[in-house]
C-alpha cells in the first residue's frame, strides 16, 4: 500500500489560520492535488551564487526561547515557512505577542517576540516536529488545557517520548492510550521539574524540547537519555548553544545526562543563519550538473548539520573553497562530462536531514554506496528510506532498504513521476534527480514551502543564470 493511500485513510485535519503559507501547503499536506511540477533540466555547467532564508532550526528555537524570556526579543532575518508560521501561530495561542517588523533581509519582516501570561489554547504541529515537540512543553506552563494535533501524516510521527514527558513532569495527557496525536494535555500554570529519563532514540528534538523549557520549571529539569542511540546530536548542541546566549548554562555530567537549574531566560536580539540543511540540493547540483555554485552568508562556526556538507561533498568529488562566508562547490565542466560522483560509505547519523540529497547523488555514483545510521528518518514527515528507496527505483535506479540506512546501486535512469509525500527534503530530492534526467515530473514541489517557499523560484533561476535576479546572480564563467 502507497504512503499516499495510507494517509488518504485519516481524517483532514482542520487549520483554523488565514497565514497565506499555512493556507497554501495545508491542502497539499492533507490530501489535495497539486499540479505536477517537470523539474527543469540543465542544459550547461553551472555559475550562480545564492543567499539563503534563514535557518528552521535556529527560528523555531529562537522563537520559543523569546516566548519565555525574561522582556521583548527581536528576531533578525528568520525564516518565513510553513514551519514557522506554525510556531508563530500556536505561540499566539498561547498568549505570546508577536509582531512583524521592518528588517534589512532579502525574504521578509523581522519578528518582535513579546512574552505574555501563557494560557490553554490549541496546537496545530502540522508536519513540524520542533512544533509538535517543543510546543507541548511550553503549553504545559500555561494554565489549562491544551488541544495539539497536526497533518494526516504527523498522527503517525512518533510522540509517545513527549506524552509521557509530560506525565512525568506531574501533567496530565488524554490520547485514548494512542501515544500519537491528536491528544490534550492540562496545564496547570507551572511545573515542578525535577528528574525525568527519556528514551529519545526517535528523535533529539525530544530532549531539545524540554531543555527549552526547562529553566523555567520550578526545580529546573535533570534529563536523561535512556536509549541506545540518540540521533542528531548537533541538533542538541545547537539548542545548547541558543540557551547559552540568553544566559542559561546547561550542565552534561555525563553523555546522555542534561541539568537545567531554574533561572531566567534572557531577552535577546538575535540574527539567524541561512539555513545551512536548504543549501543541500543546489550544492549538490554543481556536482551533478558540473559548474560552480556558490553560497554567500555561511557561518565560520555553527551548530547546523547543514555544515557537514563541506566535508561530505568531497568525499564524493566535489571541490571546496571557502572565501570567509562564501563557500563555494565546483563540480567540475560539463553536464554529464565532468568527473563522475564517487561511490563511497556514509554514517549520516548526526546529520539524516541531509540524507535525500546525497543518496539522490548517490544513484548517479561510479559505484555501490552505503549510507548509515539514519534509521530514525523512518519516523520524520514520511519514511524517507522506503520513500528514497521507491522513487530513485521508479526512475531505474536500485536502493536497497535496511534497517538503519540504504544501498544505492547505480543504473541508467530515466524519466517519471517522483512523488514527494507531502515532504519537503524528497521534493527538493526529485529536483535534483531532474536536473540531468529528462522529463522527470514532482507530484508536489509546493510541500517545498514547509522550509523554503521560494525553491522553485530559486531552483529556476541557479539554471537561467538570470543576471537580473534578486537573490541568485550570475558568476563570470
Amino acid at each position: 500500500m502507497r504512503y499516499s493511500e495510507r494517509d488518504a485513510l485519516i481524517p483532514e485535519v482542520p487549520v483554523p489560520s488565514a497565514d497565506p503559507v499555512l493556507e497554501a501547503t495545508h491542502s497539499r499536506a492533507t490530501g489535495g492535488a497539486p499540479a505536477a511540477w517537470t523539474a527543469p533540466l540543465a542544459t550547461g555547467p553551472l555559475s550562480a551564487r545564492l543567499t539563503l532564508p534563514g535557518s528552521k532550526s535556529l527560528t523555531n528555537r529562537e522563537l520559543v526561547l523569546a516566548a519565555l524570556a525574561d522582556g521583548p526579543s527581536t528576531l533578525r532575518r528568520p525564516l518565513h515557512s510553513r514551519d514557522s508560521a506554525l510556531m508563530i501561530e500556536g505561540l499566539r495561542n498561547l498568549g505570546v505577542g508577536i509582531e512583524e517588523i521592518p528588517g534589512d533581509g532579502e525574504f521578509g519582516p523581522d519578528l518582535r517576540v513579546t512574552p505574555g501570561e501563557l494560557h490553554g489554547s490549541s496546537i496545530d504541529g502540522g508536519l513540524a516536529g520542533t512544533v509538535m515537540r517543543f510546543l507541548p512543553i511550553v503549553a504545559a506552563l500555561a494554565l489549562g488545557p491544551t488541544s495539539v494535533d497536526g497533518d494526516p501524516y504527523a498522527r503517525k510521527r512518533p510522540m509517545a517520548t513527549t506524552i509521557e514527558a509530560l506525565r512525568g513532569l506531574g501533567i496530565e495527557v488524554s490520547d485514548d492510550g494512542r501515544g500519537t496525536m491528536p491528544f490534550t494535555l492540562h496545564g496547570t500554570g507551572e511545573v515542578a521539574g525535577g528528574e525525568l529519563a527519556i528514551d529519545a532514540s526517535a528523535s533529539s528534538q525530544f530532549v531539545s524540547g524540554l531543555l527549552l523549557a526547562a529553566p523555567r520549571f520550578r526545580n529546573g529539569l535533570t534529563l536523561r537519555h535512556t536509549g541506545e542511540r540518540l540521533p542528531s546530536l548537533p541538533h542538541i548542541r545547537m539548542t545548547i548553544e541558543c540557551l547559552a546566549a540568553r544566559g542559561v548554562r546547561v550542565e552534561e555530567p555525563e553523555p546522555g545526562v542534561w541539568v537545567v537549574a531554574p533561572q531566567p531566560i534572557r531577552a535577546l536580539d538575535v540574527q539567524i543563519e541561512p539555513d545551512l540543511s536548504n543549501a543541500g540540493p543546489f550544492l549538490a547540483a554543481a556536482l551533478l550538473a558540473g559548474g560552480t555554485v556558490t553560497v554567500g552568508g555561511w557561518p565560520t562556526e555553527t551548530t547546523q548539520v547543514g555544515d557537514e556538507l563541506l566535508r561530505i561533498l568531497p568525499r564524493l568529488g566535489a571541490t571546496v573553497t571557502r572565501d570567509g562566508e562564501r563557500v563555494t562547490i565546483d563540480g567540475g565542466v560539463g553536464v554529464r562530462g565532468g568527473a563522475p560522483v564517487r561511490a563511497v560509505d556514509l554514517d549520516l547519523a548526526i546529520g539524516g536531514e541531509l540524507a535525500p540529497p546525497i543518496a539522490t547523488l548517490l544513484a548517479f555514483a561510479d559505484g555501490t554506496s552505503r549510507i548509515t545510521g539514519i534509521g530514525h528518518l523512518r519516523g520524520h514527515e514520511t519514511d524517507r528510506l522506503a520513500a528514497l528507496a521507491t522513487e530513485i527505483g521508479r526512475l531505474g535506479g536500485e536502493v536497497v532498504e535496511f534497517d538503519d540506512g540504504l544501498e544505492i546501486r547505480p543504473r541508467p535512469l530515466h524519466g517519471g513521476a517522483w512523488e514527494a509525500y507531502a515532504d519537503h527534503r524528497m521534493a527538493t530530492a526529485g529536483a535534483l534527480a531532474g536536473l540531468v534526467v529528462p522529463e522527470v515530473t514532482v507530484d508536489d514541489i509546493g510541500c517545498t514551502a514547509k522550509t523554503l517557499p521560494e525553491f522553485p523560484e530559486l531552483w529556476d533561476r541557479l539554471l537561467d543564470r538570470d543576471p537580473h535576479a534578486t537573490r541568485w546572480e550570475s558568476l563570470p564563467l
